[in-house]
């Protein structure tokens, strides 16, 4: 911005003009406050909408407990409990063909029939809009019954979903409709934050993560982040102590353990930068591979399309298992538990297992990401574990650094927020991560601007293939 010495006309004509636009709002009834973020804080109706988001994180909360709790159940009895009552001691290499099938016949009516579509298709990241309460029963039903038979996706965009449909329900049936569209979204995005901060360890991920998604600064940050932090913050409260009292399992995004901490050398970072590198490909390209399944499920005959693109991540998932002769249950799913047994024992997989894991799982999460229903992010961050541990026995590499750098290099490309994989890639490490923190942030901006340039260079689609990725 350019200065200036003294007023011009355009200054005064600009005065008169801000002058006539304060007359009009008198006019009108309304309050320059309006405008005005810093005020906006402080007016009566912003306070109501305040408390209205903290009222809404409780009941969220609890919604969302029990929604991820019977999928992590059910989740356990497919791969689990069942297995066991046949007789087998963990999954054997072909269930997951009759297990992905039988989640594309599910899948299929709830896409083509249901309000809603099943919810937002996972290659468009997180989600678009939120969702109305007409379309919730397809969001559950779809998260519900498929997710927990191996589709390769994770549960936090429906969970989002879920959220931002309650708190709209919520304020319905309170028949407090907010003022406009503005507030409608800020209750909606405070109900996504709040159930999505019950399986990302607490508020402060989902927070940064608004704010970051929202590309504000200053005052008008604040007017969204604080029914965010409000509603995330009740909600976590309740999740958490809820969870404790029932001793019930969610199997949030977490790691019990992790690798002992290093302080990263140069080796760390002449191998680590690449590392994040190819992290970025392997994401980019896997996601690209789901742009293309959405252009071909949903051009015509989506129905069986989708049937057809269960059963193929399917087929992925049985090859994993035929190549390392280990539980196909490691590459389906949203790779939660996988993720823990590497932060566990990084050196219990060989090198050909984790480049395996990464192939077929790379596979199955870029057809599942334009075909099936779910979340993107947790898939993804295996699969940057997986290939930073796979590059860690390269000379000088550290597992730690590769642990750590594998976590915010994949984040950053599937969700194209580096401040917020940063701080997820910190929480999920804790302590251990500090010394790391330099390596996260490069790792990041190195993966950040790979994704980028592969993007610049990607072809565009043609009008007609624009006409067919809508459902």
């Amino acid at each position: 911005m350019s200065g200036t010495v003294g007023p011009s006309a355009a200054d005064d004509g600009r005065s008169r003009e801000a002058e006539d636009g304060r007359s009009r709002e008198a006019e009108d009834g309304r309050s320059p406050a309006a405008d005005d973020p810093a005020r906006a804080l402080l007016s009566r109706g912003y306070l109501r909408l305040l408390a209205l988001s903290l009222a809404l994180g409780v009941p969220i909360a609890l919604a969302s407990f029990f929604f991820v709790s019977l999928q992590h159940w059910l989740q356990h009895q497919v791969w689990q409990e069942l297995p066991h009552a046949l007789g087998f001691g963990h999954a054997p290499w072909w269930w997951p063909l009759p297990t992905l099938a039988l989640a594309g016949l599910v899948l299929a009516p709830i896409i083509t029939r249901l309000p809603g579509a099943g919810g937002h298709v996972p290659v468009h990241g997180l989600g678009g809009d939120p969702i109305g309460p007409r379309a919730l029963p397809g969001v559950v039903l779809a998260a519900v019954l498929t997710l927990p038979l191996g589709v390769t996706l994770g549960p936090e965009a429906p969970l989002m979903a879920v959220g931002s449909a309650l708190a709209l329900l919520g304020v319905r049936a309170l028949r407090r409709h907010p003022a406009d569209a503005a507030s409608a979204t800020v209750v909606a995005t405070a109900g996504s934050t709040a159930a999505i901060s019950t399986i990302l360890g607490g508020p402060v991920v989902a927070a940064v993560m608004v704010m970051e998604a929202a590309g504000l600064a200053g005052p008008r940050l604040a007017v969204l982040l604080l029914p965010c932090l409000a509603a995330s913050g009740a909600g976590a409260l309740v999740f958490t102590g809820f969870g404790h009292w029932t001793g019930l399992s969610i199997g949030a995004l977490g790691l019990p353990k992790v690798p002992p901490d290093t302080v990263p050398d140069a080796g760390d970072f002449l191998w680590g930068l690449p590392a994040a590198a190819l992290i970025a490909v392997i994401v980019s390209v896997a996601h690209g591979l789901g742009e293309r399944t959405h252009r071909w499920t949903s051009a015509r005959g989506t129905a069986v399309r989708t049937v057809v693109c269960a059963v193929a991540a399917g087929v992925c998932l049985t090859a994993y298992a035929l190549l390392t002769g280990r539980s196909p249950e490691e590459a389906a799913l949203s790779g939660q538990t996988t993720l823990g047994q590497l932060a566990e024992n990084p050196h219990g997989w060989s090198v050909l297992a984790l480049v395996a894991l990464v192939l077929c799982k790379a596979l199955a999460w870029g057809i599942s990401l334009g075909s099936l229903r779910g979340g993107p992010i947790f898939p993804a961050v295996l699969l940057g574990v997986a290939t930073g541990l796979a590059c860690a026995g390269l000379p000088g590499f550290g597992t730690a650094p590769a642990f750590a750098l594998g976590i915010s290099a994949a984040a950053t490309v599937v969700t194209g927020l580096p401040l917020t994989s940063c701080v997820l890639a910190v929480l999920l490490l804790g302590r251990d991560a500090y010394n790391q923190m330099p390596l996260l942030v490069l790792a990041a901006v190195t993966a950040l601007l790979v994704s980028r340039l592969r993007a610049s260079r990607r072809p565009r689609p043609a009008p007609a293939d624009v006409q067919d990725t809508s459902l």
